[in-house]
């Protein structure tokens, strides 16, 4: 199954819903420092409600320490401003789904390094980006759609 990883998250609720997604589909979970709260923050516990247990989850402390983990794993990295949709991809089972943090998304030397691979989640113009959590689950509900 694809994995799902967070770069430098700094919302906890956030975070919290999608390690609960994470678990309700036996998804990894993958965190990159800096994070904007403790794991031990009560807002991401009560998030994530009584599913800790089944959160496979792993912190990094750099995203060099993620790709030396899955260094044969697709990065796809999601983008408010990105031109492709998550429509326009065939997922398969080692994929890295990468989602950047709530203020302003994935770091600027990823945009650049992963231009070929960024999609996004299409909204309205009355929006800037979706919630972080929502974007998550939109598209790992395309993921399984796929798998199915």
């Amino acid at each position: 199954m694809v994995r799902i990883v967070l770069v430098h998250p700094e919302i906890p609720q956030n975070t919290g819903n999608v390690g609960r997604l994470c678990a309700g589909h036996d998804v990894e979970l993958h965190l990159v420092k800096p994070l904007g709260f403790s794991l031990d923050d009560k807002y991401l516990k009560r998030a994530g409600l009584d599913y800790w247990p089944f959160i496979k989850l792993t912190v990094h402390d750099s995203w060099e320490d993620v790709l030396a983990a899955f260094p044969t794993s697709r990065v796809l990295c999601f983008s408010a401003r990105a031109e492709k949709t998550y429509w326009d991809v065939n997922y398969g089972p080692d994929d890295l789904l990468v989602f950047g943090r709530e203020a302003d998304g994935l770091p600027p030397e990823l945009v650049a390094r992963y231009q070929g691979s960024l999609l996004n989640v299409p909204h309205g113009e009355n929006i800037r980006s979706l919630n972080l959590a929502n974007a998550v689950s939109i598209v790992l509900y395309e993921v399984l759609r796929q798998a199915r």
